[in-house]
């Protein structure tokens, strides 16, 4: 048994001051304030010292870790996610890798997350391709999947990947993309789809939402115009996406705001509503030099064509910036990168500290510095 003691707990709309956490192997067994909660005599005390206690950060979407690759070296890269408070995540596979990289990859991280302690953070993948339009994303020359949707090459990655994979991205105007995913949905009848890197009309979109077309990947990133006539602006995927109720918004949010402007941050949120955003890292490992217009910008990456690559983010200095550029609480970013995505990928007993609820937990101060990480019921990180 193991307590921890003087902390306020951040549910998803509320605080719980001079608060107590007690937890038997990996589940929440007693919880609230101190006055009625009982600590085991045989437990061990860990204080929080005025710390908030949160559920432990779900990352769906994030490539890399510092300086590396999931595909690559899955454990420094974990490891520093969890590190930053980071309890579950998704890494992403992107469409620079061909076939045979792909499923290596898929293999790899599999394994990994089975037969390694930094591993247990890993619940799936989020594959951000193959079949995305070429126009849009970094290191475009790199994209070896601008061809024809071929099933005899696409089958294998899927029955590969299984139900390993959670989300899969589509650009819904590629030729031939429902029969894509009516493949993927046959093998893995849970799969999340997201729409990304694309163009796509409304219509477009709408017809994937009946297969599980529930998220938007990096929402105003990536993403095109349709201009039916040169004075007026077009409708299209970030329209869509905010228009529709039952779309997740993924949002990078950096310190600056470059990846999303803060007043277009503010916006989405007023628009989509507590219960339908994401945050995420997008965290990538790509060096390219720093473009003119953008010194003193420390948390993006740049490819080598000079497109901004993602971040160099965890998910708690998301949270963070959050905070600053919208006014959000903590118990909204604790909702949005940890409650929402578990929400979206049906992990029920994770998102929400409660009394049955899985005993992923992290101690942060009020600006989201995280101090301690507790993971399946074991503190893997006290720092407080």
């Amino acid at each position: 048994m193991k307590a921890i003691t003087n902390t306020t707990i951040v549910k998803t709309d509320h605080m719980v001051p001079d608060g107590i956490i007690v937890v038997e192997n990996d589940t929440i067994v007693a919880m609230g304030q101190s006055k009625a909660v009982n600590i085991p005599a045989d437990a061990e005390i860990f204080d929080a010292k005025g710390l908030y206690a949160g559920p432990g950060l779900i990352d769906i979407h994030t490539h890399a870790g510092g300086d590396y690759w999931f595909h690559e070296h899955p454990k420094p890269a974990a490891e520093l996610h969890l590190q930053h408070g980071t309890t579950s995540l998704l890494p992403a596979l992107y469409f620079n890798l061909d076939a045979t990289e792909y499923i290596d990859s898929i293999r790899k991280l599999r394994s990994f997350s089975k037969e390694d302690p930094a591993g247990r953070i890993i619940k799936g993948l989020y594959m951000e391709g193959p079949y995305l339009n070429p126009k849009f994303g970094a290191d475009q020359e790199n994209n070896k999947w601008k061809g024809p949707l071929e099933p005899a090459v696409y089958s294998k990655l899927i029955d590969e990947a299984g139900s390993f994979a959670k989300v899969w991205c589509v650009a819904p105007e590629r030729e031939h993309i429902i029969e894509f995913i009516e493949d993927v949905k046959k093998k893995i009848p849970g799969i999340v789809f997201s729409v990304a890197h694309s163009e796509a009309s409304p219509q477009q979109i709408e017809a994937c939402i009946p297969f599980g077309l529930h998220l938007a990947t990096h929402h105003t990133n990536a993403t095109g115009n349709l201009d039916k006539y040169p004075e007026c602006r077009g409708v299209c995927v970030d329209e869509t996406v905010n228009y529709h109720d039952d779309i997740y918004a993924e949002l990078i949010c950096d310190s600056m705001g470059i990846h999303v402007d803060p007043f277009m941050l503010r916006l989405v949120l007023k628009i989509k509503g507590k219960t339908k955003i994401i945050l995420i890292s997008d965290a990538c490992s790509f060096y390219g030099p720093t473009p003119p217009g953008y010194d003193g910008v420390t948390d993006i990456n740049f490819d080598f064509d000079g497109q901004i690559a993602g971040s160099k983010l965890t998910l708690d200095v998301a949270c963070k910036n959050m905070m600053k550029h919208t006014g959000s609480s903590l118990s909204d970013v604790f909702r949005f990168a940890s409650h929402n995505p578990a929400q979206l990928l049906g992990m029920e007993d994770y998102g929400e500290l409660a009394v049955g609820k899985h005993a992923d937990i992290v101690l942060v101060d009020e600006h989201m510095h995280v101090g301690s990480v507790m993971l399946d019921g074991n503190m893997i990180k006290h720092n407080t």
